[in-house]
């Protein structure tokens, strides 16, 4: 986690060794500025390929160290995939300040080229309580994010989990339209001003400004292969781009 918040910018991902070094390993964007909500129309264009760990594509609020008294905080939803899976699933996952993330499945059966649209919004007049939103329809209770009122970069990412075992997970994601909310309740609007970046095998390709809409995709076609997955393979949500990039926006003073 300790890595000078500016390597974003100055291609951190480039200098990585390989694709599976990383544990966690991302391609994605972080708005340079806080809102109350983000938003997106995601499709897997292809059936995730994982040999161990997962792979996902998100949008979320929050993060490693941005909650309370330096607690993790987040709230995300999208796409995930897993060993042997032969199609995507959707979830959302919040973590609060002193518990375990909370991984909630909604879908286990998205075919490639299948679109949805996600959401998580700050509920008007109702601060810091938030909801997920799929294809126009709330699907969680109103969760609340202590600390979380207009204090959040909107992010939307696609991230690969190595398993512990180095493994070069594929996928390829398309995200189009990424707003933001500037009030509680909504008020949405294209994301226009962003950081992006990318890991070792995997890239950021921007297709779109204005709406902003962008590919997330991994380095080649073929199936990885590792020599040993374990038998027990956990969920877990590191943030550690996301917390870079929240880092190197800080730093520029916004």
């Amino acid at each position: 986690m300790a890595l000078l918040a500016a390597s974003v910018a100055d291609g951190r991902s480039a200098r990585a060794s390989a694709c599976g070094a990383r544990e966690y390993s991302y391609a994605g964007l972080q708005s340079d500025s806080k809102a109350h909500g983000v938003g997106a129309t995601l499709i897997p264009l292809e059936t995730p390929s994982v040999s161990a760990g997962h792979v996902g594509a998100w949008i979320g609020v929050g993060g490693l160290n941005l909650g309370p008294n330096g607690a993790a905080e987040w709230l995300e939803v999208g796409f995930s995939a897993f060993p042997s899976d032969r199609m995507s699933r959707i979830y959302y996952e919040v973590a609060l300040p002193g518990s375990d993330p909370r991984y909630v499945e909604l879908d286990s059966s998205v075919k490639a080229g299948e679109k949805h649209t996600f959401k998580v919004l700050e509920m008007a007049n109702r601060k810091a309580w938030w909801r997920v939103w799929l294809d126009g329809k709330a699907v969680s209770p109103a969760i609340h994010l202590p600390g979380s009122h207009g204090s959040w970069y909107p992010q939307a990412m696609a991230e690969s989990w190595n398993g512990g075992v180095r493994a070069c997970n594929a996928y390829h994601y398309r995200f189009s339209n990424v707003t933001q909310a500037r009030a509680d309740g909504g008020d949405w609007r294209p994301v226009t001003r962003s950081i992006s970046f990318h890991d070792a095998g995997y890239r950021f390709v921007q297709t779109s400004r204005v709406p902003s809409s962008f590919l997330a995709t991994s380095l080649g076609g073929s199936r990885p292969v590792v020599s040993s997955v374990p038998s027990r393979v956990g969920r877990a949500s590191a943030r550690l781009a996301a917390l870079q990039t929240v880092q190197f926006t800080r730093s520029r003073g916004k």
